[in-house]
């Protein structure tokens, strides 16, 4: 049998490459003449990075970054050289976790994120997988524009602070020294929602208060995003603020869109391409995938029913382990996972079921089971 395991991460417990691992080396105790692929996978999401890391001629990049207060921090993302490939999260420079008791929705910015691409670009870098969810920022991606060169002025001809509060002062835009570099690359954003710029469904009117915004300041972000695209309108002509996706990431996905000439896409979708998981995917008779926690959400572009759904395509079966699933993740069944499985063996405490020595013994343990059964009614 042809089993391919493709199991994102159980975050903060084991990584992808580590689950998948651990899976091989159970079913290969039970029959140890299968033929067993691991590939790390990830959503594009939190913890992409660390999974691509695992991938074979990926190295991890450290780089010095502004956080959304202009503190230097080190951020992580991924080169694959033989594909030219740079694999980032926004939120390694811009992420909510890295202010998230120090929230400024009108002063937050993406400008660490201009400052990883630069990097990246310094390196030869031409094509960038940017996955951009969790975001701390509201600023249009102003600030990574800045970083790489864009010019934005207030009608006095100064700099305008690259923020969501800068962008209140916005007079005119100056494109014409952004890194010329930029025209040679290719940008494929990770974004799983398809919110507009502004408006009821935009940026700051749905994401704004989880980032720390008050009623007021929704109004305020979400005005200072319309003269964002006024003024962008007068240098780019076709800017377009309606598309799905562009009002991802307080507005970064309208910035990588209008601006970089991006492609946004689901995440997983993107990730599985850059896989090319087809070649295996058409030869494999069972799928083995899963996440920390399987629930409803697990059904809307995550990895395990992005796996699935491609290997439908295929006939394989699929079968998913879980850290812990809710009752509300059969919805997943319908979405190509045939069964799945939590690993959890007794109530524990939230600590106890993170503990990474616990997790991979509680892995070992019901992957050992399932397949115990297969192999009973395979032979």
């Amino acid at each position: 049998m042809k089993i391919l395991i493709m199991i994102d991460s159980f975050k903060g417990s084991l990584s992808s490459s580590e689950a998948g691992n651990i899976i091989k080396d159970e079913i290969e105790k039970l029959n140890p003449r299968e033929d067993i692929t691991v590939l790390p996978v990830a959503d594009g999401g939190e913890g992409t990075v660390e999974s691509m890391s695992e991938l074979d001629g990926a190295s991890l990049i450290e780089v010095q970054v502004e956080n959304p207060l202009f503190e230097t921090i080190i951020g992580n993302y991924v080169i694959i050289k033989d594909k030219n490939l740079a694999i980032m999260e926004m939120s390694q420079a811009a992420g909510l976790v890295l202010i998230k008791d120090r929230l400024s929705p009108l002063k937050a910015s993406t400008y660490g994120v201009g400052t990883m691409i630069k990097d990246a670009l310094d390196k030869g870098i031409r094509n960038f997988i940017i996955g951009i969810g969790g975001s701390a920022t509201n600023d249009g991606g102003v600030g990574m524009l800045s970083a790489l060169g864009f010019k934005f002025y207030d009608k006095n001809a100064n700099n305008i602070h690259p923020s969501n509060e800068g962008l209140g002062s916005l007079s005119a835009i100056d494109l014409s020294q952004a890194d010329p570099r930029l025209k040679e690359a290719t940008f494929k954003i990770a974004c799983d929602v398809d919110n507009p710029l502004t408006g009821k469904r935009g940026s700051a009117s749905v994401y704004g208060p989880q980032k720390g915004a008050n009623f007021r300041e929704v109004e305020i972000i979400d005005n200072n995003l319309a003269l964002f695209h006024k003024k962008t309108k007068e240098v780019i002509k076709n800017a377009d603020d309606i598309y799905p996706g562009v009002g991802a990431a307080g507005g970064l996905g309208y910035a990588f869109k209008n601006y970089l000439g991006a492609e946004l896409s689901p995440g997983i979708e993107l990730i599985l391409q850059m896989l090319n998981v087809n070649d295996y995917l058409s030869s494999a008779d069972l799928v083995v995938t899963g996440e920390g926690k399987i629930d409803f959400q697990s059904s809307m572009g995550k990895a395990p029913t992005g796996v699935a759904k491609l290997a439908k395509k295929y006939g394989a079966n699929v079968i998913a382990f879980a850290g812990v699933v809710d009752n509300d993740a059969i919805e997943v069944n319908k979405h190509g996972i045939d069964a799945f499985f939590p690993i959890l063996d007794q109530i524990r405490t939230v600590e106890e079921a993170m503990d990474a020595k616990k997790a991979e013994e509680n892995l070992r343990r019901c992957v050992n089971q399932v397949f115990r059964l297969i192999y009973l009614y395979k032979n």
